[in-house]
């Protein structure tokens, strides 16, 4: 039994579809989309080894050939050069403006295709069939496609929505726990962001989440995902609340490029640092009490992810340039620092203006090189 979850855009709206099994329904699901019986697949070593083909057959089924575009995992793969070659390989398959592409992967599959999509003939249709939690929960919803850069992470990019989401949670089960903790950040993210209730409610259930209990999972993937839906429909382009949902990115992008967007440091793991880091920093700066501060927190650490600069390891951080990798982040406004900073737990606001100068105070308690 899946979920439909409406993402209201006008003629642009589309589905979330949240369930068990809806891998083996993608060829009847996506038939209606289509204009003739192909789509090209991006999808990774790693998802195609492992569901490749549960997807192909359950296309053919419905008449759908499907034309594999794979590459090779990691955050590496969402560059310029990743971003030349699928753009080349999808040329190579002839595909018209009336084709589709297939995102079938995690975060980066996903960022990496939709970019493609929006730039290839200036603009082809694209379905997501995201294989990660943290791919079902944030990335996959919304439209915000990119690609990473030397001078920060998603700094070019474009907004452009696909036409279906498929959350199989099915696919889940063959996630290593270390990933399952990265997307379960971005899904305390929004009760910590607007939920209180959501996030006592994780409090109480995350870890069946992280077991990947049916229901306790099928809820929190559907209330991040029906979160997400309504902030994007108020606000598609990000020019007021929809930056909410960048609670911790500022300072988790910051730590992301200092430590080379690899393994050392997941983008869920950095999410739940700078989440405890805002509230940290939030209450340093009077605006939420040191109880919510510890109890987020708490929280984020139960779920076995990372709380402070010190949980990075090998990794010695300096002060001075994670404030210059946040002067790079695209919420940065002529030099002023942009942080999604809090007032209490399932109350955060955009603070514009922050003092680069706090900032760095603030890290160099936290353990930062000054």
């Amino acid at each position: 039994m899946s979920r439909a979850i409406s993402v209201g855009l006008g003629e642009r709206a589309y589905d979330v579809l949240v369930g068990e099994g809806l891998l083996e329904q993608a060829g009847r699901l996506i038939a209606p989309l289509q204009k003739r019986g192909r789509t090209a697949v991006v999808s990774d070593e790693t998802v195609w080894a492992l569901h490749g083909p549960r997807l192909t057959a359950a296309l053919a089924v419905a008449g759908i050939e499907a034309l594999p575009v794979i590459v090779p995992p990691g955050e590496q793969t969402k560059s310029f050069e990743g971003l030349a070659d699928v753009s080349d390989r999808l040329l190579a398959l002839e595909l018209d403006r009336g084709d589709i592409v297939t995102a079938f992967g995690g975060g980066v599959v996903g960022d990496l295709t939709g970019f493609a999509a929006a730039i290839y003939k200036r603009g082809i249709d694209f379905v997501q069939i995201p294989t990660t939690l943290l791919a079902q929960v944030d990335s996959s919803v919304g439209g915000k496609t990119a690609i990473d850069t030397p001078r920060g992470k998603n700094l070019v990019g474009a907004f452009h929505q696909p036409r279906l989401v498929l959350a199989d949670l099915s696919v889940l089960a063959t996630l290593d726990d270390r990933e399952m903790r990265a997307g379960y950040a971005e899904v305390i993210k929004y009760g910590l962001l607007g939920d209180r209730a959501f996030f006592e409610w994780l409090e109480a259930n995350g870890a069946a989440v992280l077991a990947r209990e049916p229901s306790a999972l099928s809820h929190a993937v559907a209330r991040s995902v029906e979160m997400k839906a309504e902030i994007v429909a108020e606000d598609e382009k990000e020019q007021g609340r929809r930056a909410l949902l960048n609670l911790g990115h500022t300072f988790a992008h910051a730590l992301e490029a200092e430590t080379g967007y690899g393994a050392a440091l997941l983008h869920g793991e950095a999410v739940g640092v700078g989440m405890a880091l805002a509230f940290r920093f939030s209450a340093g700066l009077g605006l939420t009490d040191g109880q919510d501060a510890g109890r987020a927190g708490r929280a984020i650490a139960a779920s076995g992810l990372p709380t402070t600069l010190a949980d990075i390891p090998g990794h010695p951080f300096d002060a001075a340039r994670l404030v210059a990798h946040m002067a790079q982040d695209k919420k940065a406004e002529a030099g002023r620092l942009t942080f999604i900073l809090a007032r209490a737990l399932g109350d955060a606001f955009v603070a514009k203006d922050v003092d680069a100068g706090a900032v760095r105070q603030f890290l160099v308690a936290e353990g930062a090189a000054a």
